[in-house]
């Protein structure tokens, strides 16, 4: 589950401006977070971002980056919740999920069902005039139940700036892999 985390990141980020959008599912999630052993709520509408760009540092360009890319985005909303034991959620109430994401701006652009580990996971994102405007995610396995939301021009190349930031993970984007790779076979040669 953390890997498809990584994969969402690298999905996010940069385009056109366009309303703010809520967060896209209209459920009581109240029920999930009382069976939680642990919950992660994170809200960050344009008015909270625009004061959490300000404590990121314009000397680092990590941070520069990340403050770029958060002046232009609407809000980003995680929901993740633990549990003890499995059945919390349902097969109905991950379809619920889905079924508030089936309209013509929202396209699913991965879907992943491994009855063999208990996960099921989804990935969305919204366009808008031909630009991608939104992501949304739903990551469940038997034990975890994740939602998360990006509000905003997304640009694919630029997500990685986030990675530690604002609830969203840390991830390799490949590059700096990709780049060491080919240094130690230039050096072996």
């Amino acid at each position: 589950m953390k890997n498809l985390l990584k994969i969402v990141c690298v999905l996010l980020l940069g385009a056109v401006f366009v309303p703010a959008q809520e967060f896209p599912w209209k459920i009581n999630l109240d029920k999930f977070a009382a069976e939680a052993s642990e919950t992660v709520d994170v809200t960050l509408d344009s008015n909270m971002l625009n004061l959490a760009k300000n404590f990121l540092s314009d000397k680092d360009a990590d941070q520069r980056q990340a403050k770029e890319i958060v002046s232009q985005l609407h809000g980003i909303y995680v929901r993740s919740y633990e549990f003890e034991k499995g059945g919390v959620y349902t097969a109905a109430d991950i379809e619920t999920m889905r079924e508030q994401l089936k309209s013509p701006e929202w396209n699913r652009i991965v879907g992943v069902k491994s009855k063999r580990e208990g996960e099921t996971s989804y990935v969305y994102i919204r366009q808008v005039g031909g630009k991608m405007t939104g992501l949304a995610v739903i990551a469940a396995e038997a034990k975890e139940l994740t939602l998360v939301y990006i509000d905003g021009p997304i640009d694919l190349e630029k997500i990685s700036a986030l990675g530690g930031q604002f609830g969203v993970p840390k991830f390799d984007t490949g590059h700096a892999h990709a780049e060491n790779s080919h240094k130690s076979k230039g050096e072996a040669e």
